[in-house]
């Protein structure tokens, strides 16, 4: 049986859907959407108001999203290593923390090496680091064994609006220069500022997962949003 880091490298790329921006009086049925669409992912931001200036939610609100879509976690919170059990206990599927909210990031990916997915044991977990865009992508290189996945941020974490930023290409080739000499398979996720515009030259700079939320989620049409924007992907990805 295939565990879920094999299935999504194989699928890649992929878009995982930012479900902050969906209608939340309205949930289930924008669910039904991705699902329906032939969504894989579904990227909850988890923000403290400390690591970043906006606030979202924790555990309990997750767990409590009734989705078949892998929840993908990314924490940016300080302190993860106490809280990150909580979040897997909630069905977190995807787990990525943000290397500058602790002190120890290899620490918190060891101890989520050893955690059991409370949705599937058999999926595993996959481990994710995260680097704001001011933050060399050196700082990867003491985690490289411990890391399924590395985040790109293409804005700075902690409120919408913001453009892509444009250095971050050459932050995925830099990435993807290290996952080379790593010798393990590692996807590279881009996360902010991704469009209905820009999203095919975000796919041809190389991204295995690239993240958007508020262009699905635009309050007009998320299904078509999704079929475009996915169909994009796989096409610009895959040239």
């Amino acid at each position: 049986m295939q565990n879920l880091f094999q299935s999504l490298a194989e699928h890649a790329p992929m878009l995982s859907v930012g479900v902050l921006t969906a209608d939340w009086m309205n949930l289930q049925p924008h669910l039904s959407i991705l699902e329906s669409g032939g969504a894989r992912l579904l990227h909850v931001d988890v923000m403290d108001g400390a690591f970043c200036p906006a606030m979202t939610f924790g555990p309990p609100v997750l767990k409590a999203i009734k989705t078949s879509l892998y929840k993908d976690v990314h924490l940016m919170i300080e302190r993860p290593l106490e809280k990150l059990e909580s979040y897997v206990q909630a069905g977190a599927d995807l787990v990525t923390v943000q290397v500058e909210s602790t002190r120890h990031p290899h620490r918190v990916l060891q101890a989520l090496g050893g955690m059991t997915n409370a949705n599937d044991p058999a999926r595993g977990i996959v481990r994710g680091a995260a680097l704001n865009p001011g933050t060399p992508v050196e700082a990867l290189d003491p985690l490289m064994d411990e890391l399924e996945m590395v985040l790109l941020l293409a804005v700075n974490p902690g409120w919408g609006g913001q453009k892509f930023i444009p250095a971050t290409r050459r932050r995925i080739e830099a990435v993807r220069e290290r996952v080379a000499k790593s010798d393990r398979n590692i996807l590279i996720c881009v996360d902010g500022g991704v469009t209905r515009q820009n999203v095919a030259d975000v796919a041809q700079m190389g991204a295995d997962v690239i993240v958007s939320g508020s262009a699905v989620f635009d309050g007009k049409d998320p299904a078509g949003n999704l079929a475009y924007m996915q169909k994009q992907i796989t096409e610009k990805g895959a040239s």
